[in-house]
């Protein structure tokens, strides 16, 4: 197997391994949210992950300080994590993990769509059809008028926005942020937010549940740094569609410990959904896509802001791509 060979399959097995991570953690979501208030989970995961946070500052060798280069867009990013936090977490809590995560993979449609206005960037016919598809594929598994819309449907639909609306802004100042302003920020952000909320909604946790929101931040932080290295490991192209995996795990999971078993629509709704990303994943690894960073980079995970995220992925080649292979091997002579 050649270099690339062999660097590519070790990202898709990194990135593989961060979505079944990932899937766990929404899980403990769901099983948590049918017990408390998801303003007492986000606070409690967040609170624990403030030990992971400093540990990774400590290690950051950046120089610099905590105030942001771009106050306001650093401000609406923070705004779009807590907004994203509290609706992805309360629809994990009611809805079907197979549904829920059928809408949150819109999130990556959105952000090429929202590129047009905020990055000034021009979207092709083909890219525009894909993003069409993908939102039908939103409306084949709600159904709107043949089934009754619950908030947790407007809940999943909210955090698809606010994770695109967060992905974009990423796109936008991520070369210039440092890393630590983009994680500390909303993780403050949510901490404040849900402390505020706290007292009308707040039930005695015991150990247990308390330690279960301790893995919730465990979970998410190791899942973040595998999916930085498979990034940094493969192509973007080969480790973006991993997150699809998610759709397995939902079904598993939810038929295991759930009793949830997805029905036909919301089959042909997330298949719709997923074509139209990889759809888009396709032309953009063809070069030339975007002249920001691309969106197949950021199109991870919906960024709630409720723990801390890895260093934020810049528009650099991935050593086991082509481009940094052959960076490394000039590098060697």
């Amino acid at each position: 197997m050649t270099d690339l060979g062999q660097a590519n399959l070790r990202g898709a097995s990194l990135a593989l391994l961060a979505f079944a991570l990932f899937s766990t953690h929404d899980v403990a979501v769901k099983y948590l949210g049918g017990l408390y208030s998801p303003f007492q989970i986000i606070f409690f995961s967040v609170l624990l992950s403030f030990p992971l946070a400093t540990l990774m500052l400590m290690r950051d060798p950046t120089r610099g300080h905590l105030r942001p280069v771009h106050p306001w867009w650093t401000g609406l990013r923070t705004i779009m994590g807590v907004v994203t936090g509290m609706s992805a977490f309360y629809a994990f809590s009611v809805l079907p993990l197979a549904q829920t995560y059928a809408i949150l993979f819109a999130s990556p449609l959105l952000i090429t769509l929202l590129s047009i206005p905020i990055l000034g960037e021009k979207v092709g016919p083909h890219r525009l059809g894909a993003v069409i598809a993908g939102l039908i594929g939103v409306m084949v598994v709600l159904r709107p008028g043949a089934q009754e819309m619950q908030l947790g449907h407007f809940a999943a639909m909210a955090a698809a926005v606010g994770s695109a609306m967060a992905g974009v802004i990423v796109r936008k100042i991520g070369k210039d942020e440092r890393s630590a302003v983009l994680m500390l920020y909303p993780m403050m952000a949510n901490a404040v937010v849900m402390s505020c909320l706290l007292p009308f909604v707040y039930k005695p946790m015991p150990l247990a549940d308390l330690g279960l929101t301790g893995m919730l931040a465990a979970f998410s932080f190791t899942a973040g740094l595998l999916v930085i290295s498979a990034y940094r490991a493969a192509e973007a192209a080969i480790v973006a569609p991993m997150q699809y995996s998610q759709i397995i795990w939902a079904a598993l999971f939810g038929a295991v410990f759930f009793d949830e078993v997805p029905d036909p629509m919301t089959w042909v709704g997330a298949a719709i959904i997923i074509v139209s990303g990889l759809y888009i994943v396709i032309r953009e690894s063809r070069g030339g896509a975007s002249a920001n960073m691309p969106v197949i980079a950021t199109r991870s995970r919906p960024d709630t802001g409720t723990y801390p995220r890895p260093p934020a992925l810049k528009s650099l080649p991935g050593r086991g791509s082509r481009k940094g292979l052959q960076m490394r091997r000039q590098a060697d002579t």
